[in-house]
């Protein structure tokens, strides 16, 4: 079974998954939201006939002080639909802060064009948020 990471943007959406050992987390796609959660929804639902997800994690993008942002509480109810559609996996949420200024630095090392640098930023993101958990569930498992 793989992890779903998901960078829930304004404009666009990430998408990573991990390989089928959960070790290594990949870029995916990005999906244009087109200001609305269907699109996401119908693309996922693909995404899913496809590879075989047992467990959602979604970014959630606090405050540097850690509260909630504006963006963050509509995360919220994006991950509430998805909680609600999606109730046989296990959705959980990760401090996303920084990700998106990671995948920028990313794109700048490896020289990235500006003009392609739109698109697959919140596909770099997805990864990271997807590493930040799996870093996360490791520490875990050596405690």
């Amino acid at each position: 079974m793989r992890i779903l990471g998901i960078d829930y943007g304004e404009a666009r959406v990430g998408i990573a998954v991990t390989d089928l050992l959960g070790i290594t987390a990949q870029g995916l796609e990005t999906i244009q939201r087109n200001g609305s959660d269907k699109v996401i929804l119908r693309r996922l639902d693909e995404i899913f006939e496809k590879y075989e997800v047992d467990t959602i994690v979604v970014g959630m993008p606090l405050n540097m002080n850690g509260t909630m942002s504006e963006r963050a509480k509509i995360t919220e109810q994006f991950v509430h639909k998805l909680k609600c559609k999606y109730n046989k996996m296990k959705i959980e949420t990760i401090d996303e802060r920084l990700t998106t200024v990671e995948a920028h630095k990313t794109m700048n090392f490896l020289e990235v064009n500006k003009n392609k640098k739109r698109n697959i930023v919140d596909t770099i993101s997805a990864v990271y948020i997807l590493e930040t958990y799996l870093n996360k569930i490791k520490n875990l498992k050596e405690q």
